[in-house]
Formats: structure tokens, C-alpha cells, sequence
């Protein structure tokens, strides 16, 4: 059977990259490539049997761990693996802990990233070399923002995002091509699920997922 991959990265030649990679895992693969968020949710909505997603968490559209955060809570049998530039542990355990299926260091060279393709798709978690151990020593940093996150329909993660860049409620109708009053009821069903009461409190709360390369309180201790 053909699998289906999903390549999530808004650099075009690391996008490139990746499908060498995909190409040497899996020669026989149909790969389908998004440069954004929104892109990612409409190629998973037509492709639900995808059989993985190669996520970087830096594109348009995603406050750092957001994406992965949604990914895992809206398609749950589909694996993710993070590929990020960022190579602090902290990151990586935070990946682990919101579900990603491995990390792959975007410094990582083209074998490794071929290996942790096939592992992934075998089922494994891949993490780079001597990198578990480590992480085991973390303590887990899943919030229960999270799984408020990861309950929010696919609309109402979009709104979510919209509100996060300042848009008014009639250029989110505009942009999804819905009603103003539709907007509204999608934002009053954010802030409910979200636990907030306006806008601000929302992307206040959304930046909890932001990733913060500084934090290396815990990198290799």
C-alpha cells in the first residue's frame, strides 16, 4: 500500500530536503507539501488516511506548539514528528509531551533524517542520539491548556489563529467565507472551551505554546 506523507515546512529548500529523506525511506511514498497552518488542516482534511506529517513548528500561522498541540488532539492515529531548528532539549521534551512521534533536528544530516523517517513509520518514537535519556530526566511539561487546545474544532483553531493576529471578527467572515454572526459563534464556543473571556485573555493564553529558545534551565543536566 502507498503511503501518504505530509511535508509541513515553509522553507522551500528544507522542504527539499525532506522529500529527498522521504524519498529514501519510502521510494514508492506520495508526498504532499504545505507552507503554512492552514495549508497543513485543508491537506489533512483531504488526505485523512495520511500516514504521517513532517511538522515544523516556525510556519505562518502557528504560535509555536499550537500546531502540534491541535494535530495530535483533531487526528490522534496520525503520527507527527517535529522538525525544528531549535535543538534545546527543553523544546524536544515539550514535543515528546504534546504527542509528537520524534524530533528531528533540521541540523541533522540526510541518513539520520531517512532513519528517523522508517522508525517512525515502524511505530517508534525517534529522538537524536543520547537525547532519551535525557529527557527522561525532565520533568513533563503538558498544561492543561493543552487539552483545551486540543479540544477546539478545526474552524474554531482557525478563528483562534485569526484572533491571535488582530483580525476583526468581519475579516475572519470574509476570510473563511462565513457570516459575521457564524464568527461570532465560533469565538464565543474558543472562549468557552479556552476558559477566557475576550480576546486578549485568549492570546495571552495561546502564547503558553510559544516556543522559548532562552529556557535552557534543564538542557543536559
Amino acid at each position: 500500500m502507498v503511503q501518504q506523507i505530509i511535508i509541513a515546512d515553509d522553507h522551500p529548500l528544507f522542504r527539499a530536503a525532506l522529500r529527498q529523506a522521504v524519498s529514501e525511506a519510502v521510494p514508492d511514498a506520495r508526498m504532499v507539501e504545505v507552507d503554512s497552518i492552514k495549508t497543513l488542516q485543508a491537506a489533512v482534511e483531504e488526505h485523512p488516511d495520511a500516514d504521517l506529517v513532517l511538522l515544523d513548528l516556525n510556519m505562518p500561522g502557528a504560535h509555536g506548539f499550537s500546531g502540534l498541540v491541535f494535530m495530535r488532539g483533531q487526528y490522534p492515529g496520525l503520527p507527527v514528528v517535529v522538525v525544528s531548528g531549535s535543538e534545546e532539549l527543553q523544546v524536544m521534551r515539550r514535543s515528546i509531551d504534546y504527542g509528537a512521534s520524534g524530533f528531528i533536528p533540521k541540523s541533522a544530516p540526510l541518513p539520520e533524517i531517512t532513519e528517523a523517517i522508517r522508525d517512525v513509520l515502524d511505530g517508534e518514537v525517534w529522538l537524536p542520539a543520547g537525547v532519551a535519556e535525557k529527557l527522561e530526566r525532565m520533568q513533563a511539561d503538558v498544561t492543561d491548556f493543552s487539552d483545551k487546545l486540543a479540544s477546539l474544532t478545526p474552524q474554531q483553531f482557525r478563528v483562534l489563529g485569526m484572533l491571535a493576529e488582530g483580525l476583526l471578527n468581519k475579516q475572519i467572515a470574509y476570510d473563511l467565507d462565513v457570516s459575521e454572526a457564524t464568527v461570532k459563534a465560533h469565538i464565543t464556543a474558543v472562549f468557552r472551551k479556552l476558559g477566557v473571556r475576550n480576546r486578549t485573555q485568549a492570546v495571552i493564553a495561546i502564547q503558553q505554546m510559544e516556543i522559548d529558545p532562552s529556557d535552557t534551565s534543564l538542557s543536559g543536566s
